[in-house]
């Protein structure tokens, strides 16, 4: 069975993220794990020691109460969508949020990590600009990022980005598996600037490989490679844009591209990052 973990800061977003992992742990019959992870504050004050020590359980008991107040409150969502048969089961941790996730992660053997883009406190500010833009490129697991538009209606489409690099020939490999999972077709998007020179043999040894698959490889010639992204995404009905980890700054600004324009291509589909340690 597959193992989903979504960390939540319990915001609105958040919660919008969390029917998605929850639509996604139906969809490929795996369970949900959802994790809280809080921080106590750096106290500099005077008196004796058993002053702080106070403190630090009234912070604890009050974070404890909050989680045990919000997980019948996510289980109502989860009722409310019909969803109340995913197995689900929850964790609260002490600790920085990016070090607890990949703490967690291991040790709960987990498959995907799905995070909302946008929260109240963790998981705050513009997508890439935040604690999911760190998970995307320190995890090294499947990572979902999920817009806070972002509605799970099942997948289709799954959009993947590559240079025909070996490198990429093992992500689409892995990307042809969760797409199997739904019988979606997965598009391989080679976006050509005047960079790149790609022997058109491999492109055509990888047209061969997958010829039996449910793969369609699509190859533009742009310089501009993240607005190319954008208006395939909304040509092309993408529920899922899959991306090997790039460095970060490119990630940030993609998304934050759409964002901020408000242009008729908004993203609003979630993001597969796949680590390149996953590709073994």
């Amino acid at each position: 069975m597959k193992r989903i973990l979504f960390p939540t800061d319990f915001s609105e977003a958040s919660n919008n993220a969390f029917v998605y992992a929850l639509k996604l742990a139906d969809a490929i019959k795996g369970e949900l794990i959802t994790l809280h992870a809080y921080e106590l504050p750096q106290l500099h004050m005077g008196g004796l020691p058993t002053t702080l020590k106070d403190v630090y359980d009234s912070i604890e008991l009050e974070n404890f109460e909050n989680f045990k107040d919000q997980i019948p409150v996510l289980r109502d969502i989860a009722e409310k969508h019909n969803l109340g048969h995913v197995k689900i089961s929850n964790i609260l941790k002490h600790g920085d949020l990016i070090w607890t996730i990949k703490k967690v992660t291991k040790e709960e053997n987990i498959d995907y990590v799905v995070m909302g883009t946008k929260g109240a406190s963790g998981l705050k500010e513009t997508f890439l600009g935040s604690n999911t833009g760190t998970v995307i490129t320190e995890l090294d697991t499947y990572v979902i990022g999920v817009p806070e538009e972002s509605e799970f209606s099942g997948i289709q489409n799954i959009v993947f980005t590559t240079r025909f690099r070996e490198k990429d020939l093992k992500a689409l490999k892995k990307v042809l598996k969760l797409a199997k999972l739904f019988d979606a077709k997965v598009h391989c998007l080679y976006i050509k600037t005047k960079k790149d020179d790609v022997n058109p043999v491999i492109i055509e040894d990888w047209k061969f490989l997958f010829k039996n698959e449910k793969v369609v490889f699509h190859i533009f010639e742009d310089e501009n490679v993240k607005q190319t992204i954008l208006n395939f995404i909304d040509s092309y009905n993408v529920d899922m844009l899959a991306m090997l980890n790039y460095k970060r700054g490119f990630f940030e600004e993609l998304f934050k591209q759409s964002l901020t324009q408000k242009l008729s291509y908004h993203v609003k589909v979630p993001l597969l990052a796949i680590h390149e340690s996953r590709l073994d």
